[in-house]
């Protein structure tokens, strides 16, 4: 299951845009100049990755872009392919649309994967862990605009996670931490608000995301458990093109086993090393537009892991992080960027990251 959230991040890296704003003033009528030139509904990009527990991943990002009307936000249609250093593969299809006025919004993705982990410490026990892991998932979800940024829907999952040691010994490292692989299907419903002027590159709005995530046996499953999440997103625009923006995150899990439980989302760690029943983070990001398509990113912020009957690791509870990087905007009418970063976290967790997209 960490894969598959890890995935489904991935997998729904797709973009929505909006009308631009006058107010934005002379970069966005340089970028509405510069469309000119790049007119291809076509967008490939390299994608790549370097982190101490995971290695180095390379791959890429291959997509359509298309608008369904005139008043519905650019619809994407891509696949995914990324190969590391430890010689996992990973790759994933997707669709995320908006259609009928953007009264509807439909997301959907497929993924496939054969990971090979290795931790340095997992679960906060002291000890490492490498872990052969294969994964098949698919996921759904569809919004419909009830009444101004307000949107109601359904989602669902269905995956079949399957968790290896790599070694006799890490075998039984998992089975004295009861982690094991198995199957899984949920369905949940979604409350979402959304003012954003545009989905990747948003310079002012709010975005507020309730949902959850019923996992039943019912459903096709292996084991029953619950999880809730609210996500809150604003921005807010200062300078000339500069913005500021700032999210908290709560992830709460019921009844689930170790390995589905909620794990640190920031930049610079490892999804699934840290796990806990309750996730709470708070990031904060400036975002700097040197000239029409060049910028960078500064951030920080920083997750609380608990509601276990002991502390979520042998040495924190809570995991600050820092960093900052490079953006390139690739399609300026549409606003879609390519983004260098680095962050910074504790206990040797860091990473680098060549992505389509801010981090958030």
């Amino acid at each position: 299951m960490v894969w598959i959230r890890h995935l489904a991040l991935a997998a729904l890296i797709v973009t929505c845009a909006a009308p631009v704003c006058a107010q934005d003033g002379p970069i966005v009528e340089q970028h509405n100049a510069e469309a000119a030139d790049d007119p291809s509904p076509w967008l490939l990009l390299p994608l790549v990755s370097s982190n101490p527990k995971l290695g180095t991943t390379i791959g890429g990002l291959g997509a359509y872009l298309h608008t369904f009307d005139p008043e519905s936000r650019v619809s994407i249609f891509g696949a995914t392919y990324q190969y590391t250093s430890t010689h996992s593969t990973i790759a994933a299809v997707f669709a995320r649309t908006s259609f009928k006025a953007d009264h509807q919004r439909l997301s959907l993705a497929g993924a496939f994967g054969f990971i090979k982990n290795d931790y340095d410490d997992y679960l906060g026990t002291g000890e490492p862990l490498r872990t052969n892991d294969d994964l098949k998932a698919v996921l759904g979800k569809y919004l419909y605009r009830v009444k101004g940024p307000w949107f109601i829907g359904a989602q669902g999952n269905a995956a079949n996670y399957q968790v290896l040691g790599d070694s006799t010994e890490d075998q039984l490292t998992l089975e004295t931490l009861g982690v094991q692989g198995f199957s899984a299907a949920a369905i949940g419903a979604v409350v979402m608000h959304d003012t954003r002027d545009n989905d990747d590159m948003p310079t002012r709005g709010w975005h507020l995301n309730l949902n959850n995530l019923a996992y039943r046996e019912a459903f096709g499953g292996s084991i029953s458990f619950d999880n809730y999440r609210a996500d809150f997103r604003a921005f807010w625009s200062h300078g000339r093109g500069h913005v500021f923006s700032v999210r908290q995150y709560n992830w709460v899990s019921v009844n689930a086993p170790v390995i589905a439980q909620s794990t640190v989302l920031l930049r610079g760690y490892k999804l699934g090393q840290y796990l806990a029943p309750y996730m709470s983070s708070l990031e904060v990001e400036e975002r700097i537009a040197f000239t029409p398509r060049w910028g960078a990113t500064l951030f920080t912020g920083a997750a609380a892991l608990y509601g276990g009957d002991e502390g979520a690791s042998a040495n924190h509870d809570v995991y600050p992080m820092v960093g900052g990087g490079l953006h390139f905007v690739i399609k300026p009418v549409q606003r879609m960027l390519v983004n260098f970063e680095y962050a910074q976290g504790v206990d040797d967790n860091r990473g680098v990251y060549l992505k389509f997209g801010y981090g958030w």
